[in-house]
């Protein structure tokens, strides 16, 4: 037997409009972007007037907050379940081609790919442009880490063996903040670093219609691109 619902009535409403917020913020944000999100339009659609609303989010702000953290911890789990999910899947194939946890990154590139196609908007509100006068509040930041961290666990795993550190590997590893103090070795911040840009890039450019009439295939040059990194 399930667990008997802890939230009371009020608390259950409660969740439910600010979800049903939340769905109408998505369908404004692919029509008009999210710097032209207005609550008040939301509170028509929905029937509720906008000082009650207000009660629900504050502002806009913080409206943008929860879809970015709803983006982001969606993003988390995708990462951390194709991770495990492909932990043992990872080696029999890094075996066969000679290297180990082969697919770890793979893997990892291709959920990231199949996750922004699912939803470009989303994709968008965290690493497209900045909504101007918006600033994300820290946890926001801690989720995305745990992103990072994935990552970073991967590059570990598929690190060729240790060399003299190039220059840029030496700078990364005098400023680890952005890897959230992950004792990762210089190389795989590297590669995790690269992967991250080289990936977005594409992405970023696919997702926008700037391949479009270009007559090739952008899941070919994106695949090309992780096995690049791979490779590093």
């Amino acid at each position: 037997m399930s667990e008997p619902d802890a939230k009371t009535p009020r608390e259950r409403y409660r969740a439910q409009v600010r979800e049903e917020v939340k769905k109408h913020a998505w369908e404004q944000i692919g029509t008009a972007g999210a710097s032209a999100l207005s609550l008040n339009a939301i509170g028509k659609q929905i029937g509720m007037s906008g000082p009650a609303l207000y009660r629900y989010f504050a502002n806009r702000d913080e409206l943008i907050s929860e879809l970015i953290r709803d983006a982001y911890r969606s993003l988390a789990d995708t990462f951390r379940a194709r991770a495990e999910a492909g932990g043992a899947a990872g080696e029999e194939a890094g075996r066969e081609a000679g290297r180990d946890a082969g697919a770890g990154l793979a893997g990892l590139a291709h959920a990231l790919r199949e996750w922004a196609l699912a939803d470009p908007q989303r994709y968008f509100l965290v690493y497209g442009t900045p909504v101007p006068g918006y600033r994300a509040p820290e946890d926001t930041t801690m989720i995305a880490a745990e992103i990072m961290a994935v990552l970073l666990d991967a590059c570990t795993a598929e690190a060729p063996p240790a060399g003299p550190p190039s220059p840029l590997e030496t700078h990364l590893d005098a400023h680890r903040d952005w890897a959230a103090h992950h004792p990762a070795p210089p190389s795989a911040l590297h590669r995790a670093l690269t992967f991250w840009t080289r990936l977005h890039g594409v992405l970023s450019l696919e997702l926008a219609g700037h391949f479009a009439g270009m007559g090739f295939d952008p899941a070919l040059l994106y695949t090309a691109e992780a096995e690049a990194v791979r490779n590093l």
